[in-house]
């Protein structure tokens, strides 16, 4: 494994981070809170992006439309049944999402849920460097490089891993500010 290859590893860790933290309700409604929401339609699961317009008429109403009005319905019992915590209202033709305002409890308990995606996130990055370090080894042990390359080349795959860390920390600070700012 080069440094580029666990580069690109840690970079996508990064951005699954960052994904993640899109799901987490902020007290304003975004259709990013929806991502995660599968529908079983027709027999297979497939995401309500997909399957419907996902609109924000104001900070606090998620409105969807289905392309196809005979999943309506399934589309309400998905939201019903997934982990987004809104009661949909459906009106016939939209499904409405009203996001109230958070309490102060429930931001505590999204900071936490953050946290723990920051960490899964900084588990990955330290995965693509206990690879690429093992992989060095593995190279000098074969003599395909000499102990100066191998020790270079471990020194930069750290600078990289503390550089990516330091990347999920600062969009875990935005976030943990997003989440308390009322």
């Amino acid at each position: 494994m080069k440094l580029a290859e666990a580069e690109d590893l840690m970079k996508k860790a990064v951005e699954a981070t960052q994904r993640a933290f899109n799901t987490i309700r902020t007290g304003r409604a975004s259709a990013s809170l929806l991502d995660r929401v599968m529908v079983d339609y027709y027999g297979a699961p497939t995401p309500l992006k997909s399957l419907a317009t996902i609109s924000t008429p104001d900070s606090s109403t998620i409105a969807i439309q289905p392309f196809d009005p005979g999943s309506l319905n399934l589309v309400e019992k998905a939201l019903q049944t997934s982990d987004v915590g809104l009661t949909p209202n459906n009106d016939g033709s939209i499904v409405r999402l009203n996001v109230p305002p958070l309490t102060s409890e429930r931001r505590q308990e999204f900071v936490k849920l953050a946290s723990k995606f920051a960490e899964e996130g900084k588990v990955s990055v330290r995965n693509a460097r206990r690879d690429a370090i093992d992989s060095v080894r593995k190279q000098e042990k074969n003599s395909d490089i000499s102990e100066d390359e191998s020790r270079d080349l471990q020194s930069d795959i750290q600078k990289a891993t503390d550089k990516y860390v330091a990347r999920i920390e600062k969009i875990l600070g935005e976030k943990e500010q997003e989440i308390t700012t009322v």
